[in-house]
């Protein structure tokens, strides 16, 4: 508690030192005798004499009238090597001759491929429809066939691509007899395939 008072009373000295030397340290103000000048009066700016005035204004004529002297040659060529070394060009490259092209390999000799036996018409035929189901309705049972966006029902009896007749369907398999010729051909049935069979 003590040192809390010591504190305190050094710092209100402090403060009473401060307070005294800003009041004696501050300006006042001071009056004159006699004012330079007076009020309500209009005062004009006075002109500095001619003898003031320098001559550092004066226009210099004489410094154009100078003769110009005219370019008498070049005396030394800036443009020369510096070193005598740099004046002996290096010997020319040997121009070397044009590489010659090998001579082309010969073509390999390729055995002809043997044609793939192109299979009958009606494989061809029947290879554009696209088995997609079947229905069975009083023990007659009725194929769906797709072939080129379009879906064709087809039943026992029926004529396929106007060349073909269906002349068996079961659950497995559908088989078909050509108009022309009068071949058979059995088409195992599986969903979303195209049909394919082999010839009787």
């Amino acid at each position: 508690m003590n040192r809390k008072k010591l504190i305190l009373s050094v710092l209100l000295v402090v403060f009473i030192v401060a307070a005294i030397v800003s009041f004696v340290r501050m300006p006042r103000q001071q009056s004159v005798s006699q004012l330079k000048y007076v009020p309500g009066k209009v005062t004009r700016p006075q002109k500095p004499s001619p003898a003031a005035v320098s001559d550092e204004r004066k226009l210099r004529l004489d410094l154009l009238e100078c003769p110009q002297n005219r370019f008498a040659g070049f005396r030394r060529n800036i443009f020369r090597p510096i070193f005598r070394d740099e004046t002996k060009l290096p010997p020319p490259l040997p121009v070397l001759p044009k590489p010659v092209p090998p001579p082309p390999l010969p073509m390999p000799l390729v055995a002809p491929q043997p044609v793939a036996p192109q299979p009958p018409q009606v494989v061809r035929d029947m290879a554009r429809f696209t088995f997609l189901g079947f229905l069975k309705k009083d023990n007659r049972k009725t194929i769906f066939l797709a072939r080129d966006k379009e879906i064709i029902l087809v039943r026992q009896g029926d004529k396929i691509a106007g060349n073909y007749e269906a002349t068996t369907i079961t659950d497995e398999a559908l088989s078909i007899r050509s108009v022309a010729d009068g071949s058979e051909m059995v088409i195992p049935l599986v969903e979303n395939r195209p049909l394919a069979g082999q010839l009787r």
